[in-house]
């Protein structure tokens, strides 16, 4: 996988039971989003990434989020992890490693600077977090000068917004509950989530 066929939507799941989120993971074979990540301060992330990414990895791009250090972009890559997110800046040692290894980095940035650093030290997107502070005008205002980046928008994002986002500049959004109602996950409906993501994807067209 590369930037060119990375999916434009990602869903979060952050703080889910392993049951809970493969329920949303079967709900999504239910529809063209394709990508999640499994944020890695969620309990059991490392097992839910191996297993998920060797039950589904056919058919759902399975990646790793809030990865801060060297050590957890190493388990995350083990276990399967197709792509690394964090909400802060990674450091160049974690890119390297997750370049070597063919794994996609999206490091977290709020100002124009440490966007332009992340592409520095060899980013493949940035995650401009929390988007929804910087206003769905901030991709467009940042590519004026940077040029045509790849961004994504994490934080705030929702069925009511993410076309906006996309509209204005964004190349991916990463969604986490705002495209679910937050009970059809704990009680793992998936009818309910099913009908939640048609509904998402009709929003953004």
């Amino acid at each position: 996988m590369n930037t060119k066929n990375f999916p434009k939507v990602t869903i979060i799941l952050r703080g889910y039971t392993y049951s809970q989120a493969e329920t949303v993971i079967k709900a999504l074979l239910q529809s063209k989003v394709n990508s999640v990540e499994i944020t890695m301060n969620t309990e059991n992330a490392i097992d839910m990434i191996h297993d998920f990414h060797k039950k589904y990895g056919d058919k759902i791009h399975i990646g790793a989020g809030t990865v801060t250090t060297l050590e957890n972009a190493k388990k995350a890559i083990n276990a399967g992890a197709e792509f690394i997110l964090s909400p802060v800046l990674l450091s160049k040692e974690i890119i390297d490693h997750c370049k070597e290894n063919s794994v996609i980095t999206v490091p977290g940035a709020m100002s124009p600077t440490e966007i332009y650093k992340s592409f520095e030290d060899g980013a493949d997107i940035v995650k401009v977090f929390p988007a929804v502070e910087c206003g769905s005008r901030f991709f467009k205002d940042v590519k004026a000068p940077l040029g045509e980046l790849p961004l994504m928008a994490v934080g705030g994002i929702n069925k009511e917004n993410a076309r906006e986002f996309f509209t204005k500049g964004a190349d991916f959004l990463g969604i986490g509950s705002g495209v679910f109602n937050k009970d059809d996950v704990l009680k793992e409906n998936i009818e309910g989530l099913i009908k939640s993501l048609k509904e998402f994807e009709e929003k953004i067209g």
